[in-house]
């Protein structure tokens, strides 16, 4: 087979991406984009398959709950370690609660960060994010600032985040990204999520 033939039957590298929730609301847009992005890989992005990580069963970070000389954890925990351990990137959907991330994702965020083993290091992310005001800027900042000494590496455009002042509204009664303009922004971010977590896997000897 020769080489033009070769790549145009290869099969895409298949990336699994971890994707969290910063609310633990009931119908929240935030697990709304996540629905989104699910969708839109499964209809426009082979290759990409998002994985939703509940971080709502997650203990409050505890060194007292940590065994092994630090390295065993309860069993949601070691549970949760593992799905980010074994993701290639990683979308995050962040909330800003008082200029910051919510204090479910910075729990989940140090749970993952504890131990010999650096769940997070050296991966690509995306942050999404809808809300008033600055549209969720401010706490997205602070999650990039948090991402510095968990070795994530964000993509920087395009950035998505919704606005809640928009008429008609981006979501419906039940938290889902209705908005076309929204979902066509939010497969820009999956698309160079994709690109960016390609260029930082380990070349092949």
């Amino acid at each position: 087979m020769g080489t033009v033939a070769a790549l145009a039957s290869a099969k895409p590298t298949v990336l699994r991406v971890a994707a969290f929730s910063g609310s633990l609301r009931k119908d929240s847009w935030h697990t709304g984009l996540i629905h989104a992005a699910e969708e839109l890989c499964e209809e426009f992005i082979p290759g990409l398959i998002i994985d939703h990580v509940d971080i709502s069963n997650l203990p409050m970070a505890n060194p007292d709950l940590e065994t092994d000389g630090g390295d065993g954890f309860p069993p949601e925990v070691e549970a949760f370690r593992a799905r980010v351990l074994a993701a290639d990137c990683f979308l995050f959907a962040s909330p800003e609660y008082n200029y910051s991330v919510t204090a479910s994702l910075k729990n989940a965020l140090d749970w993952a960060s504890r131990g010999t083993v650096k769940c997070w290091a050296d991966k690509a992310a995306a942050i999404v994010c809808a809300g008033y005001d600055f549209n969720g800027g401010r706490g997205s900042l602070h999650l990039r600032q948090i991402g510095i000494y968990l070795d994530i590496h964000f993509i920087n455009k395009p950035e998505l985040h919704v606005r809640m002042y928009d008429n008609p509204p981006s979501f419906d009664a039940d938290g889902n990204l209705t908005d076309a303009k929204n979902r066509e922004r939010l497969k820009k971010v999956l698309l160079s999520l994709q690109a960016f977590a390609l260029r930082l896997q380990p070349k092949q000897a």
